[in-house]
């Protein structure tokens, strides 16, 4: 496995790609687009040079923004390549899923054709996969017809070594943002003379009213037109054949509705707090079938004539397959690959969101508690606030609940001291909120049975899972037969549990199970329901294998930290495994 495809690489990676790919749509022209492109390229990809060889309308290439070596910029910015070449190099070499790679060895045949190049001096590789000085990588960038927009040409990463599948694919997904950024562009900028052309020329507005019909009819994504003011404000009066089947729904049906009709009822605040003038948005927006398609909306206030009547154009771009992307990518940083279960990293992100630094023993005063029962009486619900159960995962392994790494369902991160009241805004996120002795702190402190005797007290209970025989079958059977022995106690396990606790894989053959609103006697009895649904035998290729487990209890409790509260269960596993003789344990 790569180094690069680990989850917290992979995570760091899509943050710091999600960033600059955002940035891609803020330039205001062209030129700042692509120089914006070959900027992001250098800042969050790890190379040290870039640049974007643009197609002329007559079909050859220019390098129309360099980034990485101003003495390289100075020299071959604005230099031409003819087509034929182009298409010579982007036939060469290895296709590396859409990039194509053309390694030193076959690269010197290159040297003297007409495409601009820099090139340093450096030692010749050492190792299989360094990079060396005379390496070509490339990266085609397609409009959505399929023509060529032009190429991303990138060299020396930062870390010697060409790409991994994960570089590459990286590398990938921003050629492919970075071509729909380079075709808005230009598509705002021939709005923008369209609309320069309608306000003043008022001799041409018959001539310019069809080069914006046009503009906006024939727009690669949707666009619409909506009154603005009056008692039909929102209302859409015109909707081009992309939006139309961006939504399933005819221009006539659409004339019907505004934006605010068509909106997912959880984003209809995003909707209100986007501005008319430039303000960006991305929301979820009603098909005709029922479903829902992510798009990214951005307006713009036009005016019909010089004094006439305002109104709001409005781009909508389709960003369905990008947001499953990025989900998939986050799923796959904080989740196992193997069992599709949380993973160690977010194990702990859950259990600290249910931790703060005061101990449970630090109770209000009689005053602070009056307080707060006012407080509850104006309507604040403090354990609907905060969630009455911890971050838990359902049977598919995704976060319900509010409280799941401290997001909300979609994925949108709850920052600032709304997330904590009396939380410090300047900790690291997920770290726990600092302890609060005023009157308003609604934190519902997470608190522990004080014996195994169970008293009442209700609590979140950790159970601390330890295969018995696991080591016996991998070593006699091979890592198929444990992986798929692994695969099944993953879900006997989640099949095991309520739908809000969390199951997660530590890693090896450990398990890690967070249950809360339990008592002692009701955690003992699910450490023996979830041992005795991991006895019965596991068929894998017709033969039955067996495992034992041992399970520790654990309880969190305010004051402790994540890894005191697993450090805790497991040292409760390891004495409940040596109470047990090692027969007894394979049973069960």
């Amino acid at each position: 496995m790569e180094t690069e495809s680990e989850p917290y690489v992979r995570l760091a990676t899509l943050r710091q790609l999600h960033r600059v790919v955002a940035e891609l749509n803020t330039a205001r022209s062209l030129a700042d687009t692509l120089q914006t492109v070959v900027d992001g390229i250098v800042v969050g990809l790890g190379y040290e040079l870039a640049c974007v060889n643009l197609v002329r309308p007559d079909g050859d290439l220019v390098v129309a923004a360099f980034a990485g070596d101003p003495a390289a910029e100075a020299l071959i910015t604005g230099r031409v390549g003819s087509r034929a070449s182009w298409e010579r190099r982007l036939t060469m070499g290895e296709n590396w899923d859409g990039l194509r790679f053309i390694p030193h060895t076959e690269g010197w045949v290159l040297m003297e054709d007409d495409v601009p190049q820099w090139h340093t001096d450096g030692p010749d590789p050492r190792f299989e996969d360094e990079w060396h000085p005379e390496d070509r990588l490339y990266a085609p960038m397609y409009a959505s017809g399929g023509e060529l927009l032009g190429v991303i040409s990138v060299d020396r990463p930062r870390n010697g070594r060409r790409p991994g599948a994960w570089g590459r694919e990286a590398l990938q997904m921003y050629a492919f943002q970075a071509a729909i950024a380079i075709s808005n562009a230009r598509l705002r900028a021939n709005m923008q003379r369209a609309l320069v052309r309608l306000e003043r020329e008022q001799q041409a507005l018959r001539a310019s009213e069809e080069s914006f019909r046009q503009a906006f009819e024939y727009a690669p994504s949707g666009m619409a037109i909506a009154e603005m003011g009056g008692d039909q404000h929102g209302r859409l009066l015109r909707t081009n054949d992309a939006l139309c089947r961006l939504l399933g729904r005819p221009a006539s049906v659409l004339r019907r509705y505004s934006f605010s009709d068509l909106v997912h009822p959880e984003d209809i605040g995003t909707l209100l707090r986007t501005s008319a003038e430039g303000g960006r948005a991305e929301l979820r927006l009603g098909r005709r079938d029922g479903t829902y398609v992510w798009v990214s909306l951005r307006n713009s206030v036009v005016a019909d004539a010089a004094d006439g009547p305002r109104f709001l154009l409005t781009h909508v771009e389709d960003i369905e397959e990008r947001k499953r992307h990025e989900l998939q990518l986050a799923h796959r940083a904080s989740h196992d690959s193997l069992t599709g279960l949380p993973n160690s990293a977010e194990l702990r992100a859950r259990l600290g969101a249910r931790l703060c630094r005061r101990p449970q023993s630090v109770r209000a005063s009689a005053i602070e508690a009056l307080d707060a029962a006012f407080e509850g009486r104006d309507g604040y619900d403090g354990h609907a606030a905060h969630g009455g159960h911890a971050a838990h995962a359902g049977h598919d392994g995704h976060p319900v609940g509010a409280e799941a790494g401290g997001a909300g369902e979609h994925g949108f991160q709850v920052d600032g001291p709304d997330r904590y009241p009396g939380a410090d805004p300047f900790e690291f996120p997920g770290a726990p909120p600092a302890p609060s002795d005023g009157p308003y702190d609604h934190h519902v402190h997470t608190v522990a049975p004080a014996t195994d005797i169970d008293d009442g007290t209700k609590g979140l209970a950790v159970l601390f899972c330890d295969l018995d025989g696991f080591k016996s079958i991998n070593d006699r059977f091979g890592h198929h037969t444990g992986d798929a022995v692994l695969i099944e106690v993953a879900r006997r396990l989640t099949t095991g549990v309520r739908d809000g606790d969390t199951v997660a894989r530590l890693g090896g053959d450990e398990f890690v199970v967070l249950a809360d609103g339990l008592g002692a006697a009701d955690a003992a009895d699910l450490a023996v329901r979830l041992r005795n649904a991991i006895i019965p035998p596991i068929r894998v290729d017709s033969r039955a294998v067996r495992v034992g487990a041992s399970f520790g209890i654990g309880w969190a409790s305010c004051g402790m930290s994540a890894d005191e509260v697993l450090r805790s269960a497991d040292q409760r596993m390891y004495i409940e495994k040596r109470s047990r003789s090692k027969a007894h344990r394979r049973a069960g």
